[in-house]
């Protein structure tokens, strides 16, 4: 009686999917080396049911069949899941060449590539493999967020359900429309902007509001997003303003001028903008920010630290483009430019007592009055300004002439 055949595709199943020797628990790799084979049917067992989706929490039972070509029993195999070898009372032999393995209230996958579980025979070797997915259908993917770079494309944004990816891989798929007409578009440059976002380069409409929404697929069924609505035109941004300039105001030490070019993107359209300024001494990581710029390109900054660095930034939020009643969407903030304030000359060398107490009464009214006027010139509003810019010119001057000390004055 000849020998027993030999295991042929035990070899061959190894050199066509090395990470197979190792029941790897990072990647379900068993559908790639059915699809290397010849034929299904060469396999030294098979595993039923093949690659399952299941919910979280279902149960399975999962069955190995040698083939009848192979001289191996029922008695001669064991499972894996993950690499992990699963308790012999979780088996049951279903006839001389067929052990079936029961999984009870299973978590979800590990990885979205599936779960690895295997038939081996007695000494290690791999006989079939399936791959296990389980997790839960997509949840409705929310919060939407579109806008236009300079009117030439459209950017969303999004996020998925509570769940996340629900354990399973999940497609997600931007569609959009004209409201009143046309037919369903689908996007087409996904994650251009983070992994949940996608990209419509070109043939936008203006003046007709789109219907965006976004369908989350995987292979437990399917979520569509609330439709949003929008107008382009209404979600335009633009790039961060140009030749942005910090410089002195003169010698007044608690002042900085910024200046700045409107975005170039945009000069060809009719539009507004409105411009916000923060800046932030070197030394801290805290900005402040100044809303009440307006459209003007220029500010004033008051009520600065003298002889201190300060670094400033610009941004520009884009509205009434061809008429729209809607603000755009603030760009991005410009790089940072530095400048630093004068140093203050108070307190230096020495001081007349007499001439001080001479000046001290109105001193003291001008003070007062004049911080009034610095606290409500903060920022870059110009009410009173020309009156504050003329009191530091004329302070400093009077400190600069009461601590010069000219020969034959005595102290």
């Amino acid at each position: 009686m000849p020998p027993p055949p030999p295991l042929p595709m035990l070899p061959l199943l190894l050199l066509l999917c090395p990470r197979l020797a190792r029941a790897d628990p990072l990647a379900c790799e068993y559908r790639e080396h059915r699809a290397a084979l010849a034929s299904p049917a060469a396999d030294p067992a098979v595993i039923s049911p093949q690659d399952p989706t299941l919910l979280i929490g279902s149960s399975l039972v999962a069955t190995c069949t040698v083939s009848p070509d192979f001289p191996l029993k029922a008695e001669d195999l064991y499972w894996t899941l993950n690499g992990r070898r699963l308790p012999a009372a979780s088996y049951a032999a279903l006839g001389p060449s067929t052990l079936s393995v029961a999984l009870a209230r299973l978590n979800g996958s590990r990885q979205q590539s599936g779960d690895n579980l295997v038939c081996h025979s007695r000494d290690g070797g791999i006989l079939a493999g399936s791959c296990l997915y389980v997790g839960l259908p997509p949840e409705k993917p929310v919060n939407i967020t579109c806008w236009s770079k300079n009117m030439k494309d459209l950017t969303c944004k999004w996020a998925p359900g509570t769940e996340g990816e629900t354990f399973l891989h999940t497609n997600y798929t931007l569609k959009y429309k004209l409201r009143w007409y046309g037919r369903d578009n689908t996007c087409q440059e996904y994650h251009t902007a983070g992994p949940y976002s996608c990209r419509i380069p070109k043939d936008l409409a203006l003046f007709t509001p789109y219907e965006i929404w976004v369908e989350a697929s995987n292979r437990l069924g399917v979520a569509v997003s609330d439709v949003v609505m929008l107008d382009i035109l209404n979600v335009v941004t633009t790039d961060p303003p140009s030749d942005v300039h910090v410089s002195r105001v003169g010698d007044l030490e608690d002042q900085l001028s910024v200046r700045w070019s409107s975005p170039p993107a945009l000069k060809d359209f009719l539009f507004q903008a409105k411009y916000q300024i923060q800046y932030r001494v070197e030394d801290s990581s805290e900005w402040k920010v100044v809303d009440d710029v307006g459209n003007q390109t220029s500010c004033r900054l008051a009520g600065l630290r003298p002889g201190t660095v300060y670094f400033v930034q610009v941004r520009c939020n884009p509205f009434g483009i061809y008429g729209s009643k809607k603000a755009g969407i603030w760009s991005d903030w410009s790089n940072p430019t530095a400048a630093s304030t004068p140093r203050s000359e108070r307190g230096a060398g020495g001081c007349d007592p007499k001439g001080g107490e001479q000046n001290t009464t109105l001193r003291r009214e001008l003070k007062q009055f004049f911080g009034w006027v610095k606290k409500h010139a903060y920022g870059c509003s110009n009410l009173g300004i020309k009156l504050y810019d003329q009191w530091r010119v004329w302070l400093q001057k009077s400190h600069k002439t009461r601590n010069q000390v000219l020969p034959g004055d005595k102290l």
